[in-house]
């Protein structure tokens, strides 16, 4: 069988959030380390390729025997995210969106004036005791970026293996982080609203509704 299944739904920022931009032309007293952002509103975003990335790597370190080069990953993960090893190359299954910040209207009317946060933070010489003082902007606690990825299916059998599979790894980013510098508690995030519809194809009913199940079960762990 084909088809694609949407698989829509928020991830709320729980803790200011750090997914680096360009400096590379900023002005004098700039932010030493912006945040990207969406060039047509200006606004903070969450990248696919950041939330790929990160899920992909903390599902590697759970199924894989050994750290080990992207395209050995477990056959689990490249058929999720794809690989590009010599005489096994496999397209990604599932396609990650770039995400919009989805509420901030609503944080504006709770009197935000900004919906960044600029974080001074020191790193100290502990021989010299010399500081050095930087700016690091971050996406601010309460933000939510919707969510929108595309499952393409091609083997019916393996469906619910890849929905489990994927609800680990959102599972695992929820106890982990997103973004940089999440060892001082940048990045905490959680997954809500997550609903799994056919777009493409004839997916049965009955199978969609073990995907939300699934999908359900592994976000809730974390509440």
């Amino acid at each position: 069988m084909y088809g694609k299944i949407q698989i829509t739904g928020k991830l709320q920022v729980l803790t200011g959030m750090h997914i680096g931009g360009s400096s590379a032309f900023a002005a004098i007293g700039a932010v030493d380390a912006p945040i990207i952002k969406d060039v047509a509103t200006n606004l903070p975003m969450v990248p696919g390729s950041s939330l790929k990335g990160k899920m992909r790597t903390l599902l590697a370190r759970e199924y894989n025997d050994k750290l080990t080069e992207p395209e050995n990953d477990d056959v689990r993960l490249t058929r999720l995210f794809g690989t590009s090893k010599k005489g096994a190359v496999k397209r990604s299954r599932l396609l990650f969106s770039d995400m919009i910040l989805a509420n901030g209207d609503e944080l504006r009317e709770k009197g935000l004036q900004s919906l960044t946060e600029v974080k001074f933070e020191n790193t100290i010489n502990r021989a010299t005791a010399v500081a050095n003082p930087r700016q690091i902007e971050r996406a601010i606690r309460g933000s939510v970026f919707e969510l929108d990825l595309i499952y393409e299916v091609e083997n019916e059998k393996e469906l619910l293996e890849d929905m489990q599979t994927l609800g680990e790894g959102m599972k695992l980013l929820q106890y982990d982080y997103l973004g940089g510098h999440g060892s001082r508690g940048y990045g905490k995030v959680k997954f809500q609203d997550i609903l799994a519809e056919t777009v493409v194809g004839d997916v049965p009913e009955e199978l969609l509704d073990e995907c939300n199940q699934i999908l359900g079960n592994a976000i809730s762990e974390r509440e």
